[in-house]
């Protein structure tokens, strides 16, 4: 069937909610968007699927999340009777629907007898890692559309490790999916039923308490924070999400006392009212911490998105403002201080390893190399971290010591496999309260570190591809860049190309393959002036992710001309 053919389907569905109702009615005035919402099935991949809360089978709405959700019981149904009584853990987030979803989720599964684990109320998506492993689920869901804005919703599946699911079961959900005859035939099961049943059991306080039992483990100088506590004043801000959940008891339990939050943005509402997108990389989420920073003599702030898989920091400077940090930035602070603790503590061994993507900064590689630490740099995604982290623990090869990626993402202790926000957050204060200890700021410690190593800068930008047409547009564009293979950016000559999806460097005329990292389509440019360019299209937004990292004399100079390549980027893609 065509879209406008699916379109009159949805439209004579005997079970559609009152509001789906109404937003098809509404929105199916326009063809165009009838042909983006109807004409191809939301992508489903290792990375979940993500979308506008609409109908249509593009968009993320209670019988696309009941389709992928029967395709994953399908899944589970295959694996046998011990992956169903395993079973699957759900949480969900703050936003529209997202209970709605969960508890439809439930039901589905519950419809084929496979055992369900429901948050009561909305947790962090790394609890819901955390708690994969701690109940030893077979799968874990979770219904977040992360960092995005309040018209998305999305729905991640984890695998049994409780990192995000590997590509072969993906597909294999995503294939019974497809098999699907109807959309809105599929089977639930009440959830009073299912309770009564044991089916459906709610979790909760019990989950709570030890996750944070494990975010003690966090910190590593319990002594210096103690000794430092006093002089630090950390401004919260949960960003209207799941971080509301458990940052008191977080941070007060690892000794920081003088926690201050955000009011306006500690109220759980899906509107996000206090910022036009919720993702701790903008400076605008920032303004009314500022505020109250400027109330009560702080000089951090510390904020977590909505589902609280990432953590983002505003700084004091010497003048008295404000300015935002990088996550490579945060990352750069954190992997320092820990080193720099080690050693202190003649705790420093070379099989401590560091776990990055290959889209993130060099410079904390710069600093583990330094310090005799081995490095492993992996594809996007932190699912390929907690594999490297897996296949440590299996071949008693090396120690992790911290994962992270440039999109604020980190990772210390490796009870959750996911980005940890929580974890990023008291780390985060620990690193403060050392550089308040020598009497320095945040920004003086970061500028210490460039002073020894040299000063990097990177910066990210989405460059957006929107609508049905997004998809193949972004295929032909990395096609073509494939194709010219460019040999100057921005007036500056290429010395070098990685293409991860050939999996072959090229050099002038000269190809060598060059990774054993899975296939993946990303284009990495090196430039002679030591700048690195990277093209990613997302795996969940119709995207294609635009890095620099350029390696200058200063900062002013560094932030200048990341901005000029990520515009000579911009007009490429064009």
């Amino acid at each position: 069937m065509n879209a406008k053919e699916i379109f009159q389907v949805w439209q004579k569905a005997p079970n559609m909610p009152d509001y789906l109702k109404r937003q098809l009615e509404q929105l199916g005035q326009d063809p165009k968007w009838i042909e983006d919402a109807f004409g191809q099935e939301i992508n489903f991949g290792t990375a979940g699927m993500r979308g506008r809360l609409e109908p249509g089978i593009n968009r993320i709405n209670l019988f696309t999340i009941g389709w992928v959700t029967e395709g994953l019981a399908r899944l589970i149904d295959e694996k046998g009777s011990e992956a169903q009584k395993r079973g699957v853990v759900i949480s969900f987030d703050s936003r529209y629907h997202s209970h709605d979803f969960a508890e439809h989720a439930a039901r589905v599964l519950g419809a084929h007898g496979i055992q369900v684990y429901l948050f009561d109320d909305l947790r962090p998506t790394p609890e819901l890692s955390y708690a994969v492993r701690y109940l030893h689920t077979f799968a874990g869901i979770n219904i977040t559309a992360s960092h995005n804005a309040k018209q998305y919703n999305g729905y991640k599946v984890y695998g049994e490790d409780g990192a995000q699911m590997g590509p072969d079961d993906a597909d294999r959900v995503f294939d019974y999916a497809q098999k699907i005859t109807s959309i809105f035939q599929i089977k639930t099961a009440e959830v009073q039923e299912l309770r009564a049943n044991g089916t459906l059991k709610l979790i909760g306080e019990d989950l709570d308490e030890a996750y944070l039992a494990e975010l003690k483990t966090v910190n590593v100088d319990k002594k210096q924070i103690k000794q430092n506590a006093d002089q630090l004043k950390i401004v919260y801000t949960p960003l209207h999400g799941t971080g509301k959940m458990l940052y008191e008891r977080a941070f007060n339990q690892n000794g920081f006392v003088n926690v201050y939050p955000v009011a306006s943005q500690s109220i759980i509402d899906p509107e996000f009212p206090t910022t036009k997108k919720p993702n701790p990389e903008y400076r605008d989420v920032f303004d009314p911490g500022i505020e109250l920073a400027n109330q009560v003599n702080a000089d951090l702030i510390i904020a977590t998105d909505p589902d609280a898989d990432r953590m983002g920091a505003c700084v004091r400077t010497k003048n008295g403002e404000f300015q935002v940090l990088t996550g490579n930035q945060i990352a750069t602070l954190m992997i320092y201080y820990l080193l720099v603790n080690l050693k202190d503590n003649h705790q420093l061994a070379s099989d401590y390893e560091l776990i990055t993507s290959i889209v993130s900064s060099s410079m904390p590689l710069k600093i583990a190399q330094d310090f005799g630490i081995r490095t492993k740099t992996v594809l996007t995604g932190f699912k390929f971290i907690g594999e490297e982290i897996d296949r440590m623990n299996k071949e008693h090869d090396g120690r992790f010591l911290m994962g992270f990626e440039e999109s604020y993402g980190y990772l210390f202790k490796p009870f959750a496999r996911d980005k940890d926000a929580m974890q990023g957050a008291i780390m985060f204060a620990e690193v403060a309260s050392y550089y308040a200890s020598r009497q320095m700021t945040v920004l003086d410690g970061l500028n210490e570190i460039w002073q020894k190593y040299g000063t990097s800068y990177e910066i990210t930008s989405a460059i957006e591809m929107p609508g049905i047409g997004g998809q193949k547009k972004m295929t032909e564009l990395m096609a073509k860049l494939r194709e010219s293979q460019l040999t100057e950016i921005n007036g500056v000559k290429v010395s070098k190309i990685e293409d991860y999806l050939l999996q072959e460097q090229f050099s002038g005329k000269q190809k060598q393959p060059f990774t054993d990292l899975p296939k993946a389509n990303v284009l990495k440019y090196y430039l002679v002036d030591e700048t690195w360019l990277a093209l990613r299209p997302s795996g969940t937004e119709p995207v294609i992710k635009a890095y620099v990292g350029v390696n200058k004399p200063d900062i002013k100079q560094a932030e200048a001309a990341a901005q000029d390549y990520q515009d000579a980027l911009a007009q490429l893609l064009k």
